[in-house]
């Protein structure tokens, strides 16, 4: 197995995969979508709401805004607080999404969220938790494909934001050997 990189930069990551199985190139490309953990705004508190946009749309649409996910430091049960407080008329920024924690922030500062009319007032606290795609598609941290060349497999990799997309592949490795670790225990069961 030989790995030639073509492209590497914070938002695209295109390399070539050399001499392997069409089931061990589709096991990267599954694992870089379905098992790599990344934050997202799962819960949303509103405490001020008087724009015409039901509280249910707003949080679903907040949800959707990649949050920066570090490599490493911390844990599944870890849960980052974000505010928000506007008052119009104005057009309301995902940059204005404030974090407690400053290692975890929006990944896209300009992603228009909601316009707010003259005297609408949105005020709201977030919690974003770590999760993957099996959990729900807002914590898939980019886009994953291939394609195959004989027995050359060429990857391209492109980052939401959350993380470098080399990190995405590095850690569906990281979730290959994992798995392979609990199949290994229970094999040794039989």
């Amino acid at each position: 197995m030989k790995i030639e990189i073509l492209e590497s930069n914070d938002r695209v990551f295109r390399f070539t995969l050399k001499d392997v199985t069409p089931g061990f190139a589709n096991a990267i490309r599954r694992a870089a979508i379905n098992s790599v953990k990344a934050f997202a705004i799962d819960k949303v508190t509103f405490y001020e709401n008087t724009t015409a946009m039901f509280d249910e749309y707003i949080a679903h649409r907040i949800g959707l805004v990649p949050i920066r996910t570090p490599s490493k430091g911390y844990s599944e049960t870890d849960e980052i607080v974000f505010t928000l407080d506007a008052t119009g008329p104005r057009t309301i920024y995902s940059k204005e999404l404030e974090s407690k924690d400053k290692d975890i922030r929006v990944a896209n500062e300009d992603i228009p969220l909601m316009k707010l009319a003259e005297g609408q007032r949105l005020r709201i606290e977030c919690k974003a938790i770590i999760g993957n795609l099996s959990k729900h598609a807002k914590f898939q941290p980019g886009l994953v494909t291939y394609e195959q060349d004989k027995s050359n497999y060429n990857f391209y990799v492109e980052s939401f934001g959350q993380m470098p997309p080399k990190e995405i592949i590095n850690k569906a490795f990281e979730a290959i050997r994992e798995e392979l670790k609990e199949l290994q225990k229970e094999a040794k069961k039989l």
